[in-house]
């Protein structure tokens, strides 16, 4: 809780309880948007979900930073294979035991989760260039 004095005469103050009401989130696009700018804990919307948002963002607003961010080929629309690319780029990857019906073995596999965190970080610092989330709402409003 934080105090703003706003008058001297009478001696007066703004208690700003940030928290205390719950926020009034209109759409899930925009706790995604919300979530995105990382007003809402990542791991309660889920990483990998936020990732596919901002990417699902970026192709349709033509912004493709990412791409030369990571090195990838091209734009591409599936989450999945940029998170992968990334993983690996990174050396994002972790062992993981598969049984087999002649025993044990191990295969590295990408990390997504560790991959969508760097994507999200790389955003929001801006690395993947500026980026309006709500371009669309803009351009649908009224002069």
């Amino acid at each position: 809780m934080s105090r703003i004095q706003v008058c001297e005469r009478p001696l007066m103050f703004l208690l700003d309880t940030p928290g205390v009401l719950a926020p009034r989130i209109e759409s899930v696009e925009t706790g995604l948007k919300l979530a995105l700018c990382g007003t809402v804990r990542d791991h309660l919307v889920g990483e990998e979900t936020l990732a596919d948002y901002l990417l699902y963002t970026l192709n349709r607003h033509q912004l493709f930073g990412y791409v030369q961010h990571y090195g990838l080929g091209g734009a591409c629309d599936d989450v999945g294979s940029v998170l992968k690319h990334v993983a690996v780029r990174l050396g994002k990857t972790q062992k993981v035991k598969v049984l087999t019906g002649t025993g044990n073995v191990n295969v590295i596999q990408p990390n997504y989760t560790a991959a969508a965190h760097d994507f999200l970080r790389a955003f929001r610092s801006g690395l993947l260039g500026p980026v309006m989330l709500d371009r669309d709402v803009l351009q649908s409003a009224p002069p």
